[in-house]
């Protein structure tokens, strides 16, 4: 299996947030630490068969994963890891958009000291306008 890069990690983390149940068992797991497929399904109206595939799905997104089984008890706890290729992916994103509003400033900026450098040329292009 090869690493995936930050956005194909962010995607897959995206993906899995979607779901209210998935993102009910990631906030049970950061609460109250490492639990077994049966201490979720307690903790929550879901059942034990839908808590195991929702877990699935999380551990498929890198989101979890199953911890050393002591027994017939497999713990899953969070991995912190996709979390921040994610946090990566949307820094990187509002970045380029931070850039591009400020270019967009700048030249609105720019636009409105030319109107107050030459306020004629916009008269002269209203009466123009006007006129036709």
């Amino acid at each position: 299996m090869r690493p995936a890069d930050s956005e194909e990690q962010a995607v897959a983390v995206f993906a899995a947030l979607t779901d209210p149940t998935r993102r009910a068992l990631l906030e049970e797991l950061a609460r109250a630490g490492p639990a077994t497929v049966t201490e979720l399904a307690r903790r929550l109206p879901v059942s034990r068969q839908a808590v195991a595939k929702h877990l699935g799905r999380l551990v498929e997104a890198g989101l979890i994963s199953s911890g050393e089984p002591s027994g017939r008890r497999h713990p899953y706890r969070l991995e912190p890891a996709p979390i921040r290729a994610a946090q990566v992916w949307l820094a990187t994103l509002a970045h380029r958009w931070d850039d591009r509003l400020t270019a967009l400033e700048h030249a609105l900026g720019a636009a409105l000291d030319d109107t107050r450098e030459h306020p004629q040329d916009i008269t002269d292009t209203k009466e123009s306008h006007h006129h036709e």
